[in-house]
């Protein structure tokens, strides 16, 4: 009797146990979908956000463009208005050294280049030509004519010595344009002698002065050079 309820025990016990064992079960397919929804959902925002950064990139990259060409345009600007400013320095300069330049006037020069010798006389008031020309900075006194041309409006000094001799007159005048100055007049009976005379004068550019030997009076030069004309400008008006 003992065994019969052993055995039928057990065989209770073994239906028990493999009752009670779970089977795995696959994934329900709702899951799936809720999961891919949520995926998409989300790659979706991604491509939103992806996109958005490409807008804005585009803008900085724009403003990053626009801020260069600011910054070359603001650099052209700055060079050219230094190239205008050295312009006007350079402009500035060149009237500077052209007015310096128009300042430095002198000049002087003795009547015979070379040599012993008479000038004169003549039958009419003759323009006296100073051949030998020892300074004429800014070229205001001309050989060809002996007449000096003021450049620049303002005052000159001008100094004549004219070298005689005994029994005929010297008599030299400086002429500013058609004007008589002064005289230089000189006669005695014997020997040689040096007279002189000078004037400061106001100019206006274009004005013209020379020195005058009058009619029938002489002049005389040597190798010594004693006849001469010099002037220069004092200062401008």
């Amino acid at each position: 009797m003992e065994i019969v309820f052993f055995l039928p025990l057990l065989l209770v016990c073994s239906v028990s146990a493999d009752q009670t064992e779970t089977p795995l079960q696959p994934p329900c397919p709702q899951d799936i979908h809720a999961v891919l929804r949520e995926m998409t959902a989300s790659l979706a925002e991604h491509k939103v956000e992806i996109r958005t950064l490409k807008e804005h990139n585009k803008e900085l990259v724009a403003k990053l463009k626009e801020a260069e060409s600011q910054k070359l345009k603001q650099q052209l600007q700055d060079h050219a208005a230094k190239l205008e400013e050295l312009e006007t320095h350079k402009s500035v300069v060149v009237e500077l050294k052209q007015e310096l330049k128009v300042k430095q006037v002198a000049f002087s020069a003795s009547l015979l280049d070379q040599g012993d010798g008479y000038t004169g006389p003549f039958n009419t008031e003759t323009t006296l030509i100073f051949k030998r020309v020892v300074t004429n900075i800014g070229n205001a006194y001309n050989i060809n004519t002996g007449i000096f041309t003021a450049p620049v409006r303002g005052v000159y000094h001008f100094e004549c010595h004219v070298y005689g001799s005994a029994d005929i007159m010297t008599r030299v005048a400086l002429f500013k344009n058609g004007e008589r100055i002064f005289i230089i007049l000189e006669l005695q009976p014997s020997h040689v002698w040096t007279s002189s005379n000078g004037a400061s004068l106001l100019l206006e550019a274009g004005d013209h002065i020379f020195l005058r030997l009058s009619a029938d009076a002489r002049v005389r030069d040597s190798e010594g050079h004693h006849t001469t004309f010099s002037g220069h400008l004092l200062f401008t008006m």
